[in-house]
């Protein structure tokens, strides 16, 4: 085997294999390290491809028993079978799994398969399933070893009872009670899946309010709908302690106040309190690469370490812990190691959490424009007043548009309502063109559409939308 690259990548996942793949088009020789079994990493193996498998699928099972006869399409008998679903979600990260090898092949990348640490500047040890050490030499090294569950002090998670996000995406039967413990992106998805399939769904926040950092509109929106469907939330609580008894936990918590405190029993708790870098193993400390407080390994604006050969990428880094995140940092990297002007616009990075109805988000809120005492205005518009939310019987949720005062260049947009996650790339491409509301005012929007309400939004900026 070929012991010696241009660029060995440590980490097959969004970040990693799209850096490979851009490196081999541009002439590198490359090589890409990874422990898993299949490449992917966390996103498509254990997180957002089989998670929307699971959030689709289950949105189909709940249309199927609860809408479809008030809709004129008479159903009976409606079962749900959790293994076949399960099976489901498995074959499609199967698949698309073998597409990134396959993708390996097409474009001639090395696939390493073991752990791989950094033992110089120049080399990369991987050690095999075997435990066997090979050494590989090579001019420039990518970490993109993503990211790993973060719990809460105390809290053992055995991804049996008490799981991360792993294991809720495993479960072999229906949890009578679901306590998760965060009401970020992927407590609430998680908690969207089960609560459709039968689950009793209970959401412990430590904040006042849900999903963290979004705009307040879209916060207060989206409690609200998720509520209505059912979830339970305990919001300014802290869990002190949660343990096992006869195969079910024991869930303590308090306000933050510590006035009122609770116990609950449950079947399984899913602790989703956030992600932390994964960089253990790979010799860092000991060859010199600083990380942060937060454990994130300090690169400069060219994505370098210390070592200029020596390059980090993705939920090693700082920023949102995004696959499309890692993704445009693998390119840019990519680039830039070819000589070529390699960028990252992290100001036009949307954000999408995939319940019912979804959470679309891209640049600034209200709340940062206001602290950095920027002068904005805003334009809102329901899909309520959307034709085909309306024909859809999708009508939860809005569209707004934040844009300058001064310029009308578009500073932020926020949406939640079906199909928002995909809605929300046209405001992205918009705000990377540095487009003003009027720009997206006088496009002409396909009728009936969704995203008419995103024209209608950006009229609202200056009070004159057409059909609200």
């Amino acid at each position: 085997m070929q012991k010696s690259f241009d660029v060995i990548v440590i980490g097959g996942g969004p970040g990693g294999y799209v850096c490979a793949i851009r490196l081999a088009q541009l002439g590198f020789k490359t090589a890409c390290v990874e422990s898993r079994e299949t490449l992917g990493g966390t996103c498509l193996n254990v997180g957002c491809i089989p998670s929307k498998s699971l959030l689709n699928l289950s949105e189909n099972y709940h249309k199927a028993q609860k809408e479809f006869n008030n809709l004129g399409i008479e159903a009976s008998n409606i079962k749900l079978n959790l293994s076949k679903m399960m099976e489901n979600k498995n074959k499609s990260v199967l698949m698309l799994t073998k597409g990134v090898e396959y993708l390996f092949k097409k474009n001639k990348i090395t696939y390493l398969k073991g752990n791989g640490s950094i033992t110089s500047q120049n080399t990369v040890t991987v050690v095999d399933e075997s435990k066997k050490k090979l050494n590989y030499q090579t001019r420039n090294i990518v970490i993109s070893t993503g990211s790993i569950p973060a719990s809460l002090p105390g809290i053992k998670i055995d991804e049996k009872i008490i799981v991360s996000s792993t294991g809720a995406l495993s479960f072999n039967k229906v949890p009578k009670e679901l306590i998760i413990i965060g009401g970020g992106y992927i407590g609430l998805e998680m908690g969207s899946v089960w609560k459709r399939l039968g689950s009793n769904v209970t959401v412990i926040e430590f904040l006042d309010h849900i999903i963290p950092g979004m705009d307040s509109d879209i916060s207060t929106e989206f409690l609200k709908i998720l509520k209505k469907q059912g979830i339970n939330f305990k919001l300014n609580s802290k869990v002190t302690a949660v343990s096992v008894a006869k195969d079910q936990a024991v869930v303590d918590f308090a306000d933050k106040e510590k006035t009122i405190r609770t116990r609950l029993h449950t079947d399984k708790v899913l602790v989703a309190v956030g992600r932390k870098p994964n960089t253990e193993g790979l010799n860092l400390t000991k060859i010199g690469v600083k990380k942060d407080i937060q454990g994130r390994i300090m690169v400069n604006k060219k994505f370098q370490t210390k070592f200029e050969n020596i390059y980090a990428i993705g939920d090693v880094i700082p920023g949102p812990m995004l696959a499309h995140k890692a993704e445009y940092e693998g390119i840019a990297v990519a680039e830039i190691i070819a000589g070529q002007a390699g960028h990252v616009n992290y100001e036009v990075i949307p954000a999408v959490i995939y319940t019912n109805p979804e959470v679309a988000t891209v640049g600034k809120t209200e709340e940062e424009l206001t602290k950095e005492k920027i002068e904005y205005k805003v334009g809102k518009f329901p899909f309520l007043a959307n034709s085909r939310a309306k024909i859809n019987n999708e009508t939860e949720g809005f569209v707004k548009i934040i844009a300058s005062k001064k310029t009308d260049k578009i500073l932020g947009a926020h949406m939640i309502g079906s199909h928002v996650g995909t809605m929300i790339a046209e405001m992205a491409l918009a705000m990377e063109f540095s487009a003003s509301s009027e720009d997206v005012a006088r496009t002409c929007h396909a009728h009936p559409t969704h995203t008419e309400a995103v024209k209608e939004a950006a009229l609202a900026v200056d009070k004159r939308p057409i059909h609200y």
